[in-house]
């Protein structure tokens, strides 16, 4: 297991000098944040990425991640050119030797969450969801008023957007993703480019949109779409643990047997109620995540990939992006290391 830890790029408020004195932390998640989805990431762009990653003494482990266009979900007649654009993308993550790319097949809406600063018992915030307050949400003037980090859009272009998935039900969604797949994974392992898909967040449908990766059926569902080892998942502790009824020890036996988890986000929730929770300290008990029997099922299947601690309160004063600062996600990736060191054998 490599442990890992996402960096927002030079405009970051943490520094990689930072991260790099995170005890057992060696690689670094991040993407190409100023080109436009659909766009080919520019090869010399990734290169000064991963220059400033060696500098600091960590390396290029994670692209989190290229963004799969609307209209590809949408398999409008425009994606035979955005695949192709976004299969140079792959191309040219793999010339440079980052093995593992993170994406995601949301409509519309990425990472959804109603409050992303709900103040804890012992006084720190934590991004938090609810879905009565997501009802009460008015999308006729845009995403502005949505807390989360799904793209920005106007009220008349996401208007567009949600009238055109209107007529895409989640079979149809299923068969956009198979095509993508079909076109993308052979290639990506010509590359030696590792596809994982995370998993939507929360797990059901928001908006009256569809959404389809949010079991472990879905996860094998998604395998069986096309046999190559690039075509595997980001199995994300946090986004499939909103659900109850995911079993994440089982759900990480069957899919790491399969050789196919290619990224672990491990993320605590605390349900609170249906469909409602916000998240929790990675520690097991503070939430409803079994982290410690999730990781002992990965090490029972070999599993060797990239870790990363994901979303983090914020502790001990710190201010910035939500989810995402220093402390707390520092923590976590130290008790995970903790947990995976208990876990060897004698």
């Amino acid at each position: 297991m490599q442990m890992t830890f996402r960096w927002f790029g030079p405009d970051d408020p943490i520094p990689l000098e930072h991260i790099r004195q995170i005890p057992g932390v060696t690689g670094i998640v991040t993407a190409l944040y100023d080109v436009a989805i659909g766009d080919v990431w520019p090869k010399s762009s990734l290169e000064r990425i991963g220059e400033m990653i060696d500098r600091a003494g960590l390396g290029f482990a994670v692209v989190e991640s290229i963004a799969v266009h609307e209209d590809i979900k949408l398999g409008r007649p425009s994606r035979d050119r955005l695949i192709d654009q976004y299969l140079e993308s792959v191309r040219n993550m793999g010339a440079l030797g980052v093995p593992v790319l993170c994406y995601n097949f949301m409509p519309i809406f990425d990472w959804t969450r109603t409050d992303l600063a709900e103040v804890q018992p012992d006084g720190s915030t934590a991004l938090s969801y609810d879905d009565a307050a997501l009802s009460r949400i008015d999308l006729s003037r845009g995403t502005g008023d949505l807390p989360g980090w799904s793209a920005a859009y106007d009220a008349e272009a996401l208007q567009a957007l949600l009238a055109a998935y209107s007529t895409v039900d989640a079979e149809q969604l299923w068969e956009h993703l198979a095509y993508f797949l079909e076109r993308v994974a052979p290639e990506a392992e010509r590359a030696g480019v590792r596809m994982a898909i995370h998993p939507d967040d929360p797990p059901w449908s928001i908006f009256g949109l569809p959404r389809i990766i949010t079991s472990g059926d879905a996860f094998e569902r998604l395998i069986d779409l096309v046999d190559s080892p690039a075509n595997g998942v980001t199995l994300c502790t946090g986004s499939l643990g909103a659900n109850p009824d995911n079993d994440l020890p089982a759900i990480a036996r069957r899919i790491g047997e399969r050789g196919r988890i290619h990224f672990m986000h491990c993320r605590n929730v605390a349900i609170t109620g249906e469909r409602q929770f916000h998240e929790a300290p990675h520690p097991s008990r503070f939430g409803n995540v079994p982290m410690r029997d999730v990781l002992a099922a990965l090490r029972d299947v070999g599993f060797t990939g990239p870790m990363r601690p994901d979303h983090g309160r914020m502790i001990w004063g710190e201010r910035g992006r939500p989810g995402y600062g220093l402390h707390d996600r520092a923590l976590g990736a130290t008790y995970l290391q903790g947990l995976w060191e208990g876990l060897e054998p004698r």
